[in-house]
């Protein structure tokens, strides 16, 4: 996979710098579902190849949940993690309902795992695929956008999830992308975002995209909206090298392009830290196939060349090449069995066992593992620091739970505009301006943003806000949120509503 950290991080276990071929150790997760079976199957492959690592088992996902924490990870399991600075997990259930949170989030962003990349390669005609030619690597945010999981529910039919996108997020991803494609020989960059309706936050991923793009001129680069981006990438793979985008975006576009290729159960995924690595596969946990000895352990193997991460390349391209023999020659699980291409279908540990037969094989029909040898260490560049702008606060959103008229909500809310030096200048509802002008066929719920910008000169302050809120609270309104509406060196920092 190529998807080293920075060089510093890589020469602790450099073998070539000791005597003695240098051992890593390893947090190793064994999931939830096919979990177990996978990584026992995984395990067994790169031990046979002799990989250097010392495995350390961490016990997280479901059982942590059921015992009480709803976190699904023990404080001791965090200090095993920071210590080995890295992970081989397994896939895990995050149980429904009762306030859990997804773990797998939870692990990137608490280790601060920003760069999720994911390979996706079609293996023809060893698999069958409408794609021959495909050879596209995702590498998504994942830190923030709505993944950051902040979510109320505001009224009673309302429920809102903030999406949150920074300068710094932005620039960590997308320089990650062009040094991946720089090291790894890769020709062209694209970008995916939804800036033509969130121009703001997806604004700012482009617009990132587009500076930092002018600093490898010897990459083509290019823009799609996300919608059709998603389109082309499921009819046309061949036209992408590597994509870049934000968090949502990545998680859909890489199972397309998993499942494209041939099976997401080939898919493997690498998350990418300063400090600390994780490795999966990029599939969930299938409880449904859990303990039939059917599942592919492919996306977990191929994962397992995190090898690469730690110097220690000779075995994971051993593995990498006695699994595509292993397929070449037509041993497949169930999920990729075609009566035309296999010889013979056969369970996860069954599988493994072929790829250990393998070891020290090449295929023939298939490409080898990186024959040329390309990749290395992808240095780790901290965003640049950013002039701080001028703030000027010109006014407020001010959300409201009621359920009336726009022109009678209106008539309520302007009473404040005697006591304040503000201007009820719009309400809006699910975005839509629906006062003043509004059009009979809007349909509205019981969410109103109300829009109230301060009158020029009024010196316009939190205190008024205060007072604001004040005012209204004393008039019976229900004010369940507030949005202060700011200008940043004089650039207005806040969307205006649809119809405004």
């Amino acid at each position: 996979m190529n998807v080293q950290p920075s060089r510093s991080n890589l020469a602790k276990s450099d073998p070539e710098n000791d005597a003695e071929p240098a051992r890593k150790m390893v947090a190793v997760a064994h999931g939830d579902g096919i979990g177990p079976e996978i990584m026992e199957a995984s395990l067994r492959v790169l031990e046979a190849a002799g990989a250097r690592m010392d495995v350390v088992p961490i016990e997280v996902g479901e059982s942590v949940y059921l015992s009480g924490n709803t976190s699904g990870i023990g404080a001791d399991t965090w200090d095993k993690i920071r210590e080995a600075g890295l992970i081989y997990k397994a896939p895990i259930t995050t149980p429904q309902g009762g306030g859990y949170k997804s773990l797998n989030v939870t692990l990137r962003k608490s280790l601060g795992l920003f760069a999720n990349v994911r390979p996706c390669v079609a293996y023809a005609p060893v698999i069958e695929t409408l794609h021959p030619d495909m050879n596209v690597v995702v590498v998504r945010e994942n830190e923030e956008d709505l993944y950051a999981g902040i979510e109320h529910r505001q009224t009673d039919d309302v429920y809102q999830c903030l999406k949150l996108v920074s300068r710094p997020g932005c620039e960590k991803i997308v320089r990650y992308a062009f040094e991946y494609a720089r090291v790894n020989g890769r020709k062209k960059v694209s970008c995916f975002s939804k800036d033509n309706i969130m121009k703001l936050t997806d604004g700012l991923f482009h617009k990132v995209f587009d500076e930092i793009a002018a600093e490898y001129p010897e990459i083509e680069t290019d823009h799609w909206i996300i919608d059709i981006g998603a389109a082309m990438l499921a009819d046309r793979p061949e036209v992408f090298d590597v994509i870049v985008t934000s968090n949502l975006y990545g998680d859909i576009v890489s199972d397309i392009t998993s499942q494209i290729s041939g099976s997401v159960g080939l898919g493997p995924s690498a998350n990418i830290g300063q400090h600390v690595a994780m490795f999966e596969a990029i599939h969930g946990s299938a409880p449904d196939i859990a303990g039939k000895d059917i599942a592919n352990p492919s996306g977990l193997l191929l994962a397992g060349v995190m090898l690469e991460h730690i110097g220690q390349q000779d075995v994971a391209l051993k593995v990498q090449n006695a699994w595509l023999k292993t397929i070449e020659d037509g041993i497949h699980t169930p999920d990729i069995h075609d009566d035309e291409m296999s010889t013979e279908k056969v369970g996860t540990q069954a599988f493994a066992d072929a790829v250990i037969a393998r070891l020290g094989q090449v295929p023939e029909k298939l490409p080898q593992a990186n024959p040329d040898g390309r990749g290395g260490a992808i240095e780790i560049v901290p965003p640049k620091p950013q002039p701080v702008a001028v703030k000027e606060l010109v006014g407020v959103d001010v959300f409201v739970h009621a359920r009336t008229s726009p022109d009678d909500l209106a008539k309520l809310l302007r009473q404040a505009e005697h006591s304040v030096d503000v201007k009820l200048e719009m309400i809006s509802n699910r975005g839509v301006k629906v006062w003043p002008d509004a059009l009979p066929e809007t349909f509205c719920t019981d969410h109103w943003r109300c829009r109230f910008m301060a009158v020029p000169d009024s010196g316009f302050d939190a205190q008024a806000v205060v007072t604001l809120l004040s005012v209204l609270a004393s008039s019976g309104v229900d004010f369940i949120k507030t949005e202060h509406l700011y200008t940043f060196d004089g650039e207005r920092g806040y969307s205006l509503g649809q119809g405004q």
